[in-house]
């Protein structure tokens, strides 16, 4: 294969672009036209829409059209492999700037740079590197605020910010105030008709995160997740829910917490499931062999804290299990687009929310104004529902596999919110509605049982019920601490049993 001079080579290899990346290309190179220097855009696409593929085709031509050089900057060691490598595929001759690497003596045999954005900034301060003739800067995954201390370096260049979610991952510091303009390439629903990704079906189960904290970052702490998602009843409904959507298929967990991780593991593993736990604490070695399990195992379950959101790519997974509940609109799109690759015969995977993200986001492929969101982030934040809000309105739905022990009762579903109206028109005291719920869960018990004992072990089966209903009555009288709730449901099924025992 010959090189130019510019370390470029006559022709691609194998890398053919579709439309609507031309498409976006044509525009970024519009505005470089308009702005070659001093000038930063910031580029959105969807995960799986190949942005790698499309900054390594701008880099090529730059350097063919400018003879400038160009500087690729990550935050993770994975993605400086995966764009050193797409890059040569492309034919663009490149040099990785890793913690390895202290002084640049060969830097005129290359055009291009890939580089860690610590290392990069350590070698800056120490005036160790002094990289010459950069004309363009490319930021991939631009949403981390850790880049901006590098800008001052490039002040004169074309800084190009690539991300799937232009939206800061610090609510303090906008990426507006670092780019100029946005320019928002095909939408998840787009590349989903064309065939370049799957379809979601997400399956949500109503989670209560009313003992979850907010952190210094916005989103949950890691210690009122764990508190929250170890608990025996979170660990039941997230081994009852792979069962009923995934049970043998390719599964990845996402967790807020090694603990939660490793309870997580210990839970599948005594079921007698396929899993293995990984965390940033686990070996390269190790990690390297867990992933070519996980590729090369058909029921292979991987639960993990954070490290796969970004620079890993398996198509074969079937399912994704979001295990936890995030505020991060970037990190809820991350997660789902570890699933979202297509295959020949995969034109869809399943997603399972047990942190309640759908509904706090929107449905993955929803449409999602980029542009608004890039202006006023605030007015986002702000009309975000709240924990509260998303909890008022869970409607209870009874599995169907504990519907069948209901089988002689028509009607199983209590609305509580008619029925605190239905007391307040009839001048009643509001713990009415406790008593008509329980007389229709005494009625349930009884007309399905054969006697006493079968119709208490049923009342035991009827938890989430009560404590759905607890929880609706409980913001019918705006008095919904944790304290008092959990005192009702201990109340309510004392006295069911009571009442169940009186009707034998």
């Amino acid at each position: 294969m010959e090189v130019s001079d510019l370390g470029i080579s006559e022709k691609k290899v194998d890398k053919q672009l579709y439309g609507y990346q031309q498409n976006d290309i044509d525009k970024i190179f519009s505005v470089i036209d308009e702005h070659p220097e001093h000038y930063n855009l910031l580029y959105q696409l969807p995960t799986g829409g190949g942005k790698t593929v499309i900054f390594s085709e701008i880099v090529r031509e730059y350097i063919q059209r400018t003879e400038k050089k160009v500087l690729i900057l990550t935050h993770r060691i994975e993605l400086c492999k995966q764009t050193n490598k797409m890059l040569t595929d492309f034919g663009v001759k490149n040099k990785i700037i890793n913690s390895k690497v202290k002084e640049l003596p060969d830097q005129h045999d290359y055009m291009c740079f890939v580089a860690m954005v610590e290392t990069l900034n350590n070698r800056l301060h120490d005036d160790k590197l002094d990289l010459e003739d950069i004309g363009m800067v490319i930021i991939d995954e631009a949403h981390y605020n850790s880049f901006r201390k590098l800008f001052k370096f490039f002040e004169k260049c074309f800084i190009l910010g690539v991300t799937a979610t232009p939206l800061s991952s610090n609510i303090k510091l906008p990426m507006k105030d670092n780019y100029r303009e946005l320019i928002v390439g095909d939408s998840i629903s787009s590349l989903i008709e064309k065939g370049f990704l799957a379809r979601a079906n997400i399956y949500s189960y109503n989670v209560g995160l009313s003992a979850l904290k907010v952190g210094m970052n916005g989103d949950y702490t890691v210690k009122s997740s764990e508190e929250l998602y170890t608990n025996m009843s979170m660990q039941e409904k997230l081994l009852n829910a792979y069962l009923e959507r995934s049970k043998g298929k390719k599964t990845l967990i996402f967790n807020n917490g090694i603990n939660t991780s490793i309870e997580v593991y210990y839970t599948f593993k005594q079921a007698g499931y396929n899993i293995r736990h990984l965390d940033n604490t686990t070996s390269k070695q190790d990690r390297k062999e867990i992933l070519k399990w996980f590729k090369h195992t058909p029921d292979a379950i991987v639960t993990s804290v954070s490290i796969l959101t970004t620079g890993f790519d398996e198509p074969t997974v079937d399912t994704i299990i979001l295990n936890r509940a995030t505020k991060s609109l970037t990190l809820y799109f991350q997660m789902i687009g570890r699933g979202s690759r297509v295959l020949p015969g995969k034109k869809e995977f399943n997603v399972i929310d047990l942190g309640n993200n759908m509904a706090r986001f929107g449905h993955w492929s929803a449409p999602v104004d980029w542009k608004q969101i890039f202006r006023s982030p605030d007015f986002y934040f702000e009309n975000l529902l709240s924990d509260e809000e998303i909890e008022r309105e869970f409607k209870y739905e009874m599995p169907p596999e504990l519907r069948e022990q209901f089988s002689n009762s028509d009607n199983v579903d209590f609305d509580v919110e008619a029925a605190y109206d239905d007391v307040i028109k009839r001048g009643l005291k509001s713990k009415a509605v406790l008593e008509w719920s329980m007389e229709q869960h005494v009625k349930m018990c009884v007309e399905n049982s054969e006697d006493v004992f079968d119709a208490r072990i049923l009342a035991k089966e009827l938890k989430d019920d009560i404590s759905s209903r607890i929880k609706q009555y409980s913001y019918c009288i705006s008095k919904s601490t944790k304290n008092y709730r959990d005192w009702l449901e201990e109340d309510y099924s004392r006295k069911l049993r009571m009442a169940i025992n009186k009707e034998f």
